[in-house]
């Protein structure tokens, strides 16, 4: 194949263009991946909104599955044909003092999948050697591409609300369904907060193990250990914080979210903290496919074609997609 195609976001606020392109040569400790599988993250309409940094115009997408289609020079550990999965994470700088103290999640020179560099929504995608993963053979392309990122940061996310027995997840989407898996296998009690009136979101959680499901204005049946906010909408954190026993936390888990309002000092005294999730490591990536290979998890997915990029963005943004929309080539 001599070239590829792709969708790609000229400006911020316009919608999604199909281009063609020549195929891309991948350059020193890169590959060309040939794209299987990616999904659809509410971070790409952050991108597509202009509302996070990004450098446009920019191919979206960072939750992909694909093969080794061509190999950069000096790339090691790696074969053609072989399925790899590449995350937001795209590079870091190895240097500053966060890279240097194992916070590469917090580089201060990163480059991010999809908005500083071309990502998924595409047939073939060029990515760092260095920060692709292997993946579970037990889960499709489809199944997979959710994890990459929807996974990583609900892991990260779940990661630092610590033991937490009780947890509550605001947001029922992609990251929520996925982790709401995890906490069950971790013997933790979830209970889901999804838009009000959302019966359909709420039978879904409940199905997949929740033990209350109920609207995000709504009280949970006690108190609970930590609050995981996957909607990027403000006002969740003071709900959450009343939600929270003392000494609980609140983790607000998107790249972006709304203004948050004020609240009285009561809501967050005795020891509530509030705690925000940047990004992900690969160290975060290798204990989380360790994990999502040794337990009963699945995907929820619903699939597009690429050219419908558009509207699997829309459905997204919506709410209408039940678990994780996936684009496929």
């Amino acid at each position: 194949m001599s070239g590829m195609v792709a969708m790609q976001v000229r400006v911020p606020g316009k919608a999604l263009i199909r281009i063609e392109r020549p195929l891309p040569e991948p350059d020193t400790g890169e590959l060309l991946i040939e794209v299987a599988a990616c999904g659809v993250c509410r971070t790409d309409l952050h991108v597509l909104d202009g509302e996070i940094s990004a450098r446009y115009p920019v191919i979206p997408g960072h939750e992909i599955v694909g093969r080794v289609a061509a190999i950069g020079p000096t790339v090691s550990g790696f074969t053609l044909g072989q399925r790899v999965g590449v995350p937001w994470l795209g590079h870091t700088c190895g240097t500053c003092p966060y890279c240097r103290t194992g916070r590469e999640n917090l580089c201060d020179a990163p480059l991010f999948t999809g908005a500083t560099r071309d990502g998924g929504y595409a047939s073939h995608v060029v990515a760092d050697a260095h920060y692709c993963f292997d993946l579970p053979e037990r889960f499709s392309d489809v199944e997979a591409a959710p994890l990459l990122c929807a996974g990583l940061i609900g892991w990260r996310a779940l990661r630092l609300a610590g033991a937490a027995p009780v947890i509550g997840l605001y947001g029922f989407g992609a990251a929520a369904h996925i982790l709401a898996q995890v906490a069950r296998h971790q013997r933790r009690t979830v209970y889901a907060f999804t838009k009000d009136g959302d019966k359909e979101g709420q039978d879904f959680a409940r199905s997949l193990g929740c033990a209350w499901a109920g609207g995000s204005s709504d009280d949970p049946p006690q108190l609970v250990d930590a609050a995981l906010i996957f909607a990027p909408v403000g006002e969740l954190v003071p709900r959450a914080l009343r939600a929270v026993r003392k000494g609980g936390r609140v983790i607000c888990a998107g790249i972006y979210m709304s203004d948050i309002p004020s609240f009285p000092y009561a809501d967050l005294w005795e020891e509530r903290q509030i705690r925000s999730v940047a990004n992900l490591t690969r160290e975060d990536g290798t204990s989380f496919f360790e994990l999502a290979d040794s337990i009963d998890l699945h995907t929820v997915t619903q699939t597009f074609p690429l050219e419908d990029a558009n509207e699997a963005l829309q459905s997204v943004r919506t709410g209408k997609v039940k678990g994780a929309a996936v684009l496929v080539p």
